[in-house]
């Protein structure tokens, strides 16, 4: 069975967005997006681990992992004129589970695993009886990992500090 060919010069569409009706933000949006944060920053191994629990999963590769290029964007003080930083290789894959849901993931780097993992987590976590609960178990941990380590890499940083004063010469 092949899905649609999806054109990679057709601007973005959220999932739930129609012809007729212009997506909205709400709550399932944002804790799509915090879940998207977290698995693209999640190791590969860690998402595998939390998966073994749920099980094979029935789906389809609408777009096999693929590997390219993006400009990453800037601008001076936040608020200048935007300019080209450089470009950046991101890997991405889409997946519509048995259910008819779809999934997306995007990683930085060359990992097609990652990518297809994120993607199918993606997809999963939309579904209504039991998205949630995956959140709960799968996404929360994984955050919870992250925080941890980024706090140990701020601790050991901040070990290093040094912290410098001027003297004024003259009259003081």
């Amino acid at each position: 069975m092949s899905g649609p060919i999806l054109s990679t010069t057709e601007p973005a569409r959220h999932v739930t967005e129609t012809q007729e009706s212009p997506a909205r933000e709400s709550n399932n949006d944002a804790s799509r997006r915090a879940a998207l944060a977290v698995l693209t920053q999640a190791r590969v191994d860690e998402i595998e681990q939390g998966l073994e629990a749920v099980g094979p999963i029935d789906h389809v590769e609408l777009r096999p992992a693929e590997t390219g290029l993006v400009m990453l964007r800037g601008r001076i003080g936040g608020t200048g004129a935007p300019f080209n930083v450089g470009e950046m290789t991101v890997t991405r894959c889409s997946i519509r589970l048995a259910a008819g849901t779809i999934g997306h993931g995007y990683v930085a780097g060359r990992n097609g695993e990652h990518a297809r993992l994120a993607a199918l987590l993606d997809a999963m976590l939309q579904h209504p009886d039991h998205g949630l609960a995956l959140f709960d178990r799968i996404i929360v941990p994984l955050e919870m990992r992250q925080d941890a380590r980024r706090r140990d890499r701020s601790a050991k940083s901040a070990a290093t500090k040094v912290d410098f004063f001027t003297m004024v010469r003259g009259d003081v």
